[in-house]
């Protein structure tokens, strides 16, 4: 497949979840891009629409959801391929890491096994071959005696060591993509950054692509290439790292980016909110999704959603009726310019 191609495109997407009176919109109108051998960063508060996304690429949303629009992955269309045709391409290409390891892994089949039989599976080898496969990740992600311990069961690990065993088996099928879905929620601030770095790591050495989910934007300052912005089931926000930290457009991406706490704050410095909740599916507001939080709102932002417009970077895109003034100043976050300015 040409390099020139993305490894995942998704072109007007949406989601629907089935119910009475009228079917929810989880999902709409979702555009955006990951090339090959670059990292995206999908952020937003709980309940925008992140793991919905995941599941949807991924092909294991609820069977009451319905994915309409276009995904290709490695220019193949999801859509159109059989159930079973689509499973066993997206099990080739694409690993996932979840977000509760505790939770992805079985407690009565030994770690090592449930590891290698994805590898088993899909590219149907023999048991040794897979086991030494299997083995051979547990040492690449950091687990000492992997030997040894492929016959350990989870309760044998703890948290951070379970999310490393998780993110073996996600590497066993070499694939093209790698997706970590809020991959570090459940652990303590040092271990995180250790599964961050690790992640970052080997997708650099395997020269694979990757989308990070998190609703904390310091996850994905200086681990990712661009950045998308989900608020309500919509893109706000779309562009390079470095200028979406540096400029943002969208009033909710400046509420998020004014949200993080900073070293550079006094001792005991309250730290901002954002004022109300996010919107629910079943009473959507009208216009923009951020409209009633938004202290900026007008009348066009209660009666009709924004379309997508750029600003003097053509990349950088926004879905705002009266967008933040372009800026010229230093990263929001320390270390937000570096990964992305490797990739322009």
């Amino acid at each position: 497949m040409s390099e020139d191609l993305p490894i995942l495109a998704c072109r007007d997407m949406s989601c629907q979840i089935s119910a009475r009176p009228k079917a929810l919109d989880v999902l709409q109108n979702i555009d955006f891009t990951v090339a090959r051998h670059t990292a995206l960063g999908i952020v937003g508060e709980s309940g925008a629409g992140k793991s919905m996304l995941v599941k949807s690429i991924m092909g294991i949303a609820p069977a009451s959801v319905r994915v309409n629009g276009q995904i290709m992955l490695d220019g193949q269309d999801l859509f159109a391929m059989k159930p079973r045709d689509r499973a066993r391409f997206i099990g080739r290409k694409v690993g996932i890491v979840f977000q509760n390891p505790m939770t992805s892994l079985n407690p009565y089949v030994p770690v090592g096994r449930q590891i290698a039989e994805a590898c088993r599976q899909h590219f149907d080898v023999p048991r040794d071959e897979a086991r030494q496969r299997a083995i051979e990740l547990l040492r690449t992600v950091g687990i000492a005696d992997p030997e040894d311990c492929y016959d350990y069961y989870p309760h044998h690990f703890s948290g951070g060591m379970k999310q490393r065993i998780m993110i073996a088996a996600s590497l066993i099928c070499h694939p093209d993509l790698l997706i970590a879905d809020e991959a570090t929620t459940a652990l303590d601030v040092t271990v995180q950054k250790e599964v961050l770095d690790l992640l970052q790591t080997i997708q650099e050495q395997r020269q694979m692509s990757m989308i990070l989910v998190s609703h904390n934007l310091g996850v994905v300052a200086g681990r990712t290439d661009e950045i998308l912005v989900l608020y309500g089931g919509h893109v706000v926000e779309y562009g390079p790292t470095s200028e979406v930290f540096r400029n943002p457009r969208h009033r909710y991406t400046e509420a998020l980016l004014s949200a993080m706490p900073h070293m550079d704050q006094p001792t005991h410095t309250r730290l901002r909110t954002i004022a109300g909740q996010p919107p629910s599916l079943a009473n959507k507001p009208a216009g923009c999704p951020f409209a009633p939080r938004c202290g900026a709102a007008e009348g066009p932002c209660h009666t009709t959603m924004p379309d997508m417009r750029t600003g003097t970077d053509s990349r950088h895109r926004f879905a705002c009726h009266f967008p933040l003034e372009q800026t010229v100043g230093p990263a929001v976050v320390s270390g937000a310019t570096d990964r992305g300015a490797r990739a322009q």
